[in-house]
């Protein structure tokens, strides 16, 4: 099997004393990695959540190709270019209404990080002094100083303390106890906060952790009752993975600054984008230089990047990913059921197209050791899973088929009897 061991590469969330290799991908299709000697690997995660149609869409594909004929980059500050512009027009019209704006960036990090950026300048351009944010306990939003400091404090960023700056934060909306979550809030918010920032409906690296569209209803209602901006991060959720095109759908939620990434190229090319109301950019338009904002990345709307996202929502403009998504949350909802009742396993869930369980183990939280042995038992049997810890998700691209998520579930079984134990 093509697995590098001899590498100068140094890999993003790694110990590479304990993994000091790397499968080697040569070529990818569908929902199939191959490596160099023809080891296949069913990439059941969309390679860290990116990939939603399946890889190497031919529709994106082509568009990528036909712009790489025209445009490569191109200074995004007092000029511009049609695929920028038609995708942002293209978004407006998308998104939940009243997002008028777009600010490109380059990834989930970024984008997040120019929302909370938008939301302090909003509050010193119109004279006020509101410094914090609130955010949701367990939540992760990027590994930037900015979006660490609004993350869940943790092994991801326990390193970089010093740096990081505080943030009020309110419990995780669980079954049973949504109603503390909403009453944290509200204490928080009479402080007169910046903005409230979540991962609508679900959180991703924080565990694969759900909640309801009422209480992320009820978050948005309570926060413009006290003049507070509303950020949605739909790095993760956004594009089909909750089972809607947006997570704030499901809510009846617009926010009052969104953030999308991963799936808004097909997870083709890294581009996102900070979509904001009209009174947020207003608030920054001045005959003063000093109220701009000041954000910007080298590969600022990139065309290559912004011609594969165009091509991305011309497919799901044709309704297929719709009715791809719909089939595979029933598909989903079936496999999973397996285990509900199984008492190697709890907390049992499904949102969307993503489920998750947690293996009952001794060794909790990241960085258990089990994610390794879980790792090595999936990777031996074809498979791209990357557990959290003991929590085990799947999240496919649409194009899986039912076969190949039947090798997924049989895997976490396997799995199971390997290191499982009854709670």
């Amino acid at each position: 099997m093509s697995f590098v061991t001899e590498s100068p590469i140094w890999r993003p969330f790694t110990q590479h004393a304990l993994q000091p290799g790397a499968f080697k991908i040569a070529r990818a299709e569908g929902a199939w990695l191959e490596a160099e000697d023809g080891a296949r690997f069913l990439d059941a995660i969309s390679s860290w959540w990116v990939i939603t149609h399946g890889h190497r869409h031919p529709a994106i594909m082509q568009a990528i190709r036909e712009e790489t004929e025209r445009l490569d980059q191109i200074i995004f500050a007092g000029f511009t270019h049609e695929p920028a512009e038609a995708l942002a027009r293209r978004l407006v019209a998308l998104t939940p209404p009243g997002l008028d704006y777009v600010f490109y960036s380059d990834s989930g990090s970024t984008c997040v990080e120019v929302a909370i950026k938008m939301a302090l300048g909003f509050w010193r351009n119109r004279g006020e002094a509101r410094t914090r944010i609130v955010a949701l306990e367990y939540g992760y939003h990027g590994d930037t100083i900015g979006t660490m400091s609004v993350g869940a404090r943790s092994p991801f960023n326990a390193p970089y303390e010093p740096l990081l700056y505080e943030v009020s934060r309110i419990p995780f909306p669980s079954r049973g106890r949504e109603q503390e979550t909403l009453d944290a809030l509200e204490r928080a918010c009479r402080d007169r906060p910046a903005a409230l920032l979540v991962e609508p409906l679900i959180l991703g690296a924080g565990g694969m952790l759900i909640y309801g569209a009422d209480t992320l209803a009820e978050m948005k209602r309570i926060c413009a009752r006290y003049d507070v901006l509303f950020i949605a991060d739909e790095v993760m959720t956004g594009f089909g993975r909750t089972g809607t095109l947006f997570a704030c759908e499901q809510a009846g939620v617009v926010p009052d600054i969104a953030c999308y990434a991963k799936g808004l190229t097909g997870g083709a090319l890294p581009l996102a984008v900070t979509m904001c109301k009209r009174e947020i950019f207003e608030a920054h338009l001045s005959p003063e230089r000093a109220r701009a904002f000041f954000h910007s990345s080298s590969y600022t709307a990139n065309p290559i990047a912004c011609a594969a996202a165009l091509a991305n929502l011309d497919v799901w403009a044709t309704g297929e990913p719709a009715a791809r998504v719909a089939a595979l949350c029933d598909m989903q909802a079936t496999r999973i059921a397996r285990f509900a009742d199984d008492a190697r396993f709890s907390n049992v869930r499904r949102l969307g197209i993503v489920t998750a369980l947690d293996l009952n183990v001794a060794d909790r939280g990241y960085l258990a050791t089990i994610a390794l042995d879980l790792m090595r038992v999936f990777n031996a049997r074809g498979l791209l899973l990357r557990p959290l810890g003991p929590t085990i998700y799947v999240f496919p691209p649409y194009c899986i088929e039912a076969a190949e998520l039947d090798l997924v579930y049989d895997a976490i079984g396997e799995a199971a009897d390997c290191f499982g134990r009854s709670a």
